[in-house]
């Protein structure tokens, strides 16, 4: 079959391109063989394309262009008429997971809708695609899936790890959000269904971001799962065994690093998401110096109580006993202690006139003499 340019022209009287995602190629038809006017990017197939599908806001013009009279109905719909329906829709449900499968439905199906839902409603919308609600989700992972949102690597792939990757449809991917699941937010070993988390990050740093969709990958890598009520649960969708360690869990995660850089080169930013603690330090350290690797968990998290106590301990117009009721600030992630944040006779983390003890700053935790907790 002849393959068709699909930024090639079009001929007269047809539009070349649709709004489209910056670095993705335009969706235009041409002939092939057969006799065929239609392409992958045109008609009932450009409708289920949520990268390039706008829904009832296609004009009449890209309606002729696209192949698509017929397929919709007549009435045109602006996006901004589009994300008022949806809105009023979302905030009929009184079930917060239901909110999530529709924000999800509608990534699916329409992308740039989703994005201007989002960025316009950042305040509502974003403890349903993310925290709390993701949570949930994840949980809940295999009863609500409908199809893949991201990449799927298991035990099972271990020495074809870059013919996975080269599976996923985009080329140009310049930021990745892997997970093994075994450290969910809060809520624990989630196995394969922690793929809400890469899936909810990304869609973050699109919408706040502006990184590119099509430049986004979320990754689950599936070792297996502790969790016994996912073991025994005939929806669990991934891999129903207990978690892989050792030497098998870094040979696998050695592979998928090194087919990362091969596939995407060595530009391409690794975050590790909601790794247990005991993974999550040696991959870090590990990977540092040959990629470029990133854990919110541990560097992020880390930083807000580190300039806070910058901030606090130069107040001298608070009273000790104001710092230290206000002064307890912890991350949610990462625990085991390290040093103080100043060396022992460090005055410069002492608030001024103040008796108070030395802030501690833990691996991932930030403490101010909080003897309550292990």
């Amino acid at each position: 079959m002849a393959e068709c340019e699909l930024n090639s022209a079009t001929g007269p009287g047809r539009a070349a391109t649709l709004d489209q995602d910056p670095g993705t190629e335009a969706a235009s038809p041409c002939p092939a063989n057969g006799g065929s006017d239609v392409n992958a990017q045109s008609g009932h197939q450009l409708l289920r394309d949520p990268r390039h599908n706008k829904g009832l806001a296609f004009s009449e013009a890209e309606r002729d262009a696209h192949y698509l009279r017929g397929l919709l109905p007549p009435a045109i719909v602006s996006q901004e008429h589009q994300e008022k329906k949806i809105m009023h829709n979302l905030r009929s449900y009184t079930v917060p997971l239901h909110r999530y499968i529709a924000m999800m439905d509608l990534q699916e199906r329409n992308e740039r809708l989703f994005y201007k839902l989002l960025i316009d409603n950042v305040e509502e919308l974003l403890p349903v695609v993310y925290t709390p609600v993701v949570g949930e989700a994840c949980q809940k992972y295999g009863s609500i899936y409908r199809r893949p949102q991201g990449l799927y690597i298991s035990l099972k792939d271990k020495g074809k790890v870059l013919e996975v990757l080269k599976n996923w449809p985009e080329r140009s991917i310049q930021v990745i959000v892997v997970t093994d699941g075994e450290r969910i937010l809060g809520l624990g070993d989630l196995g394969c269904q922690g793929m809400g988390i890469p899936v909810g990050k990304l869609s973050l740093y699109t919408a706040l971001g502006g990184v590119r969709p099509s430049a986004c990958l979320p990754i689950t890598i599936d070792v297996g799962t502790n969790n016994e009520t996912l073991l025994n649960d005939e929806y669990y969708i991934g891999l129903r065994q207990r978690r892989a360690t050792g030497e098998e869990y870094h040979e696998l995660l050695q592979e998928f690093m090194n087919a990362v850089k091969q596939n995407y080169g060595e530009k391409v930013l690794v975050q590790f998401e909601d790794f247990a603690n005991h993974n999550a330090f040696d991959l870090l350290a590990k990977y540092s110096k040959s990629h470029l690797v990133f854990n919110d968990d541990i560097q992020v998290l880390h930083s807000f109580p580190y300039c806070w106590c910058q901030v606090i301990t130069r107040l001298s117009l608070l009273s000790p006993e104001t710092l230290n009721r206000n002064g307890d600030v912890a991350g949610h992630s990462i625990s085991g202690p390290r040093r103080p944040l100043g060396g022992p006779e460090d005055d410069r983390w002492r608030p001024c006139g103040s008796d108070l003890p030395l802030p501690w700053c833990w691996r991932g935790w930030n403490w101010h003499c909080r003897t309550h907790c292990s």
